[in-house]
């Protein structure tokens, strides 16, 4: 007997008629000889509700009762699967994160799994139950409920898999699986079969939206292997898992585009230590996000410096900056530019293979796309372009690349 555990989103068990197409297909992977975890996200749209209504009592919302607020989104849908799979004839019981040992730190709407004591689930499951386990949440040490931002769910699939040494761990959502570029940017995106955790990491990271990157490398970490696939149908999806040899046959696995991107440069920043932790630190203490960083230092002793970051937080970047450009230098300024999107190439291949980022720059140049900046790592190569030009170069990389299908 398999120990399996599956994740639904929120699309999956969008309304009643999905629910209970969920609750057969986990009867049905239960009857086939297996013992099941099944993870469930709040169905589609009632997260969003659930804080329209926070934010019509409240123009601040305290984040304690936000947690207690939105985590009744799961509880319905664990209810409401455990009783559609109750009434196929089938035996399952629902579980709140508290109630399944998954505690977390106190850092309320974004916490993070500190433990996981599954007591309660193993005597479900030893009693012939399905558990039915509500995602996104967990409780503090001293019993606070807690919500673990975006992805949550995800993770919490992944962490459930590795803290009951799961066989496999299954994460069900609306498409069949991982793409080499997004279907509905790149018409000849094929679907991966196998791709390995640091290369599901990067393009997570790189504006793939299949996978939250901390669930991926939570995955990593506790080796964690799982399945992406299609909860409509019954199509083998993408397994994700520790590389292997073979898979640096493959040059470029993916490519991964990330839209409403901005851009600030900074000119004339004197080259001398400590200038770049100032900019930085400002940026930083603001909790801002940033990506790409370009750094050039002309001869003459003057640095521009430029990042990319999203471009909702373009305008508190900006004003962050511009409160420590006397500290910085006295011909210091700031410019700022949206309108920009990232492309990126990544494959493990990469570290056997010369000549990666020569091919791509080669397809954008063939396609008459500008590039603006360059970011390269072990496995991944990024460019910004203009917002414009996104999709026109992810088609022209993609063929490059030999990625259409046939």
């Amino acid at each position: 007997m398999s120990l399996i555990v599956q994740k639904y989103g929120g699309t999956s068990v969008g309304n009643p008629e999905r629910i209970c197409n969920v609750a057969r297909r986990i009867l049905e992977s239960q009857q086939a000889g297996n013992q099941i975890i099944a993870v469930v996200s709040a169905m589609s749209g009632v997260t969003d509700n659930l804080l329209k209504l926070a934010n019509a009592v409240s123009p601040a919302p305290t984040e304690r009762e936000l947690d207690v607020l939105l985590s009744t989104g799961e509880q319905q849908t664990i209810a409401l699967t455990a009783m559609a799979i109750n009434a196929l004839g089938g035996k399952a019981v629902s579980l709140t994160g508290a109630q399944a040992g998954i505690e977390t730190d106190g850092v309320h709407t974004k916490a993070r799994i500190a433990n996981i004591t599954p007591t309660e689930v193993h005597e479900m499951l030893d009693e012939g139950n399905i558990v039915i386990l509500a995602g996104f949440q967990g409780k503090t040490s001293d019993g606070l409920i807690t919500t673990l931002g975006r992805g949550g769910s995800d993770l919490t699939a992944i962490a459930m898999a590795a803290a009951v040494k799961a066989d496999l761990c299954q994460i069900f959502t609306d498409v069949d699986g991982v793409y080499t570029c997004d279907p509905r940017v790149v018409k000849k995106a094929q679907k991966i079969e196998t791709i390995s955790y640091d290369e599901m990491l990067e393009m997570a990271s790189s504006g793939s939206k299949v996978m939250q990157s901390r669930s991926v490398e939570f995955a990593k970490k506790f080796g964690v292997r799982f399945e992406v696939r299609n909860s409509m149908n019954t199509n083998p999806g993408t397994l994700v898992k520790e590389e292997t040899p073979g898979m640096e046959s493959v040059v470029v696995r993916g490519i991964s585009i990330e839209r409403n991107q901005a851009k600030i440069t900074i000119d004339d920043v004197p080259d001398q230590p400590g200038v770049a932790a100032l900019i930085f630190g400002a940026i930083a203490k603001a909790n801002i996000v940033i990506d790409i960083i370009v750094q050039n230092v002309s001869y003459d002793g003057e640095t521009d410096v430029s990042f990319t970051l999203s471009a909702a937080d373009l305008p508190r970047a900006e004003a962050e900056v511009r409160k420590v450009l006397a500290d910085i230098g006295p011909n210091t300024d700031v410019r700022s530019e949206s309108g920009i999107a990232k492309l990126s190439i990544v494959g493990i291949g990469m570290r056997s293979h010369s000549g990666v980022a020569a091919r791509m720059f080669a397809a954008l140049s063939a396609a008459e796309v500008n590039i603006q900046m360059i970011s390269t790592s072990e496995i991944k190569t990024a460019v910004t372009v203009s917002e414009a030009d996104i999709e026109k170069a992810a088609q022209a990389v993609h063929t490059a690349f030999g990625l259409d299908a046939e």
